[in-house]
Formats: structure tokens, sequence, C-alpha cells
């Protein structure tokens, strides 16, 4: 069954850049125009990965073939930001994951407590802020799975993922982080033999899946954003005014590639090339061996 692991819809809340935070949203992409989109495109499950926000669930939740997660917005323990996937929740899980957001080891407990699997998602990308080398010691330590294809991310930055999942032993997960209907299903997480979600996500907590699909690149990241820039002006009527910016949007998406790239060359160099990022020891690799164990009889 393939599915894919990281879809955004009109439910992910306000941009996050300064100057656009008080009007535009992060996706205008409706929840039904999501589902059928992607099971056009050859999904056999839908989910939605909204950040900090379950209200996709809604409408969706009569179809027998969706199952619900969340993106969740926290803090590691160094204080930077990271954002969380966390697959085949409950609709109570959901309030219970924002009260921890910003305190990372009660956060991690409750996902462990309830045999829940969480990633890191764009690992090497500079999106959520700096990036410090304790960082992906945590990750190496406390996490079961790492987002190793995304396809809103450079192929550098997804190789890099890639090479860490494999250096620490993670369960690799993909998706398209979409935030518009043009990019959905196009990188997808792959179980073969599950037959239903619940198969599909004990799959998933066993390592059975494959990613497939696409990277990012110039052209995808240029579209999407001037897409949402349209769907900004169709909401917003006085948002028009702003539209003589479109024509700026090539060049501020090259601009945002080019920090993209030298962020993942960086700590690519640091955390894989130069072998900083220690291994989980001995102790860490039995608690991960629990967790899939214990992840895979609740399901």
């Amino acid at each position: 069954m393939k599915c894919d692991l990281h879809v955004h819809t009109l439910h992910s809340g306000m941009c996050t850049l300064p100057l656009f935070r008080r009007f535009c949203r992060e996706s205008y992409s409706d929840p039904e125009e999501v589902y059928a989109t992607l099971k056009r495109r050859g999904m056999d499950l839908v989910t939605v990965t909204d950040h900090d926000s379950i209200g996709a669930s809604e409408p969706l939740r009569r179809h027998p073939d969706f199952f619900l997660s969340e993106e969740v917005s926290c803090l590691t323990s160094s204080g930077t930001r990271l954002h969380m996937g966390v697959y085949g929740i409950a609709e109570r899980d959901h309030l219970q994951l924002q009260r921890r957001a910003r305190d990372l080891p009660s956060l991690l407990a409750y996902l462990e407590e309830r045999g829940l699997l969480f990633s890191v998602n764009h690992v090497f990308s500079s999106l959520t802020g700096p990036r410090r080398q304790a960082d992906f010691e945590e990750f190496a330590a406390r996490f079961p799975a790492l987002e190793t294809l995304n396809g809103a991310m450079l192929e550098i930055a997804n190789r890099s993922a890639a090479a860490l999942a494999a250096q620490t032993g993670k369960i690799a997960v993909g998706g398209s982080d979409a935030h518009t209907l043009a990019s959905l299903g196009r990188t997808y997480t792959e179980v073969r033999g599950a037959r239903n979600a619940s198969e599909y996500l004990a799959g998933l907590k066993l390592g059975r899946g494959r990613v497939a699909g696409e990277s990012g690149d110039y052209c995808k990241l240029t579209r999407a954003v001037a897409s949402i820039g349209c769907d900004l002006m169709r909401e917003r009527r006085a948002a028009r005014l702003l539209a003589p910016l479109l024509a700026a949007v090539p060049l501020v998406t090259l601009l945002n590639l080019a920090v993209e790239y030298a962020f993942a060359q960086k700590w690519s160099r640091r955390v894989l090339w130069n072998r900083a990022a220690p291994r989980p020891d001995f102790g860490m690799e039995l608690q991960d061996a629990r967790f899939r164990r214990g992840s895979s009889s609740s399901s």
C-alpha cells in the first residue's frame, strides 16, 4: 500500500514568514480536494499532516482509507525548532501533543507510551531555523524514524537524511510535503503486503516501508509559491495589490534554494562526512528494539 506521509491543507495555519503571517495561509488546499487528488495519483491510503492541527479530520474521517497524522512544531532539548511527523494518532492524542510541544522529554515519553511512530521531518533543511550538533545526537538517540525523502526538499538534503538514517538504523519515511495540489502524491512511502491502515502502520514501525518519488527543485518550489500567492489573492481581494510581487517569486525561490543547499552541505559534512554524530549506543538500540516490538503488538 502507498501513502503520502507529508500532506498539508488549509488547516495548517498561517505562513511563518514575518511579512505574510498575518494574512497568508501555509496552504489553501481543501481537504476533500486533497483526498480526491491523492486517490487519483495512486495512493491506497490517505493521511494529512497539518501543522499542529487535526482540523482536516472532520471532513475526511468518513473515508475508510484515511488515518490521522499531524506535524508537531516543537523544540529540541537545545532550544532549536523542529517539525515532527506523528503518524496514526487518535484525536485525543492531539491535545496531549500540543501540551508537550515545548517540553521534548515529556513529548517523547508520551509518544513512546502510546506506541506512536514519529519522525524528524526535513532533517537537513533550514526551514525551521538553525540547527546544532546536539540536535543530531538527539535525533540518533531518541527518534525511531527520519524523513528521508521529502518532495519539497533538495536532493542533497534527502540524500543526507537517507545516509543518516542508514548510519543510525532509523526507519525511513517519505512524503510530498505538498502545500498545493500539484505536488500531492508525487512522493510517498510504500509498505508491501499491507491490506489496511493498521497493517500499513505496523509495517512502518517494523522498518518495512520503502520511500519513492521526487525530491524538490527550483521549478517545483517556484510553482508552489506562485500558486499560494494566487490563492491568497482569490481569498482576499485586497491582497491583489501585492500582485506585482509575484514577479519576484523566481528570484526569492532561487535565493531560498541557495540557502538550503548551503545548509544541507554544511551539516552533511559535519554529521556524515566527519562522522561527528555518534551512533546510538547498545542501550539505545535495545530501547529502539523494544519500541518497535511494543508498537507492533499494540497495532
